[in-house]
């Protein structure tokens, strides 16, 4: 069976080909590009902007993966007077060595890579802090299994393509996902489709075309009413 093996993206940052979906963890035309733009700018950061006040902020991670948009994520939270609970659910772990690989620590302080690395095994079984700012539960299971007591503010929607995990796009995953989320909460994702705006729109969310990423010319950003 052929290994999943590195792939240098448009921008030089790395991403990882898995064989066994069929696809790239994230864009060819530039994963650091994409994580900044999608989740980080329109994610967060729209959020932040809707709500000047917030000083704590959670985030939930549907496909934690390589770990890039936590790592983007927390060192912009550590450069500013926030707070972070950060959640990310993955069903398929990467070992720690291969993270290790990704080459992502040329993009974060090293305040921010050194201990994620210290403590990403741990992680996966318990919440840990990073620093003073940042918590990290990274949930060991299918995210249909995942529940949390504690509402969303934003969510990362960052599953493989449905046209290789469909499984990850159905109603009861997004409707799953919604219920973990606060009313104000900001949901985004690099994919937009009709049938996923119809299922958002059902869900009680307001629906919004952002420009998409370098190679996409549109993506989805949606608000719980």
């Amino acid at each position: 069976m052929e290994k999943a093996h590195f792939v240098v993206t448009g921008d030089g940052s790395k991403t990882l080909y898995q064989p066994a979906v069929g696809e790239h963890y994230h864009s060819k035309h530039g994963a650091r590009q994409e994580s900044e733009h999608v989740f980080l700018g329109q994610g967060l950061q729209h959020f932040l902007s809707q709500n000047p006040a917030k000083k704590s902020v959670s985030i939930l991670e549907v496909g934690f993966g390589t770990g890039l948009n936590f790592l983007l994520t927390a060192d912009f939270v550590s450069k500013e007077t926030l707070s972070l609970k950060y959640c990310g659910v993955e069903a398929n772990p990467l070992p720690l060595e291969v993270i290790q690989q990704m080459g992502y620590d040329q993009f974060v302080e090293p305040a921010v890579w050194d201990p994620f690395i210290q403590q990403y095994p741990t992680a996966l079984k318990e919440s840990v802090n990073l620093n003073a700012q940042v918590e990290l539960t990274i949930a060991h299971e299918k995210i249909l299994d995942f529940s949390s007591t504690d509402g969303f503010d934003v969510v990362y929607f960052d599953a493989f393509a449905a046209i290789h995990q469909p499984e990850m796009w159905t109603d009861d995953v997004l409707t799953h996902v919604a219920n973990q989320m606060n009313v104000g909460g900001v949901f985004v994702t690099y994919a937009i489709t009709g049938n996923l705006k119809r299922s958002m729109k059902a869900l009680g969310f307001s629906i919004e075309k952002a420009p998409g990423a370098p190679g996409k010319r549109e993506m989805l950003r949606a608000t719980k009413l």
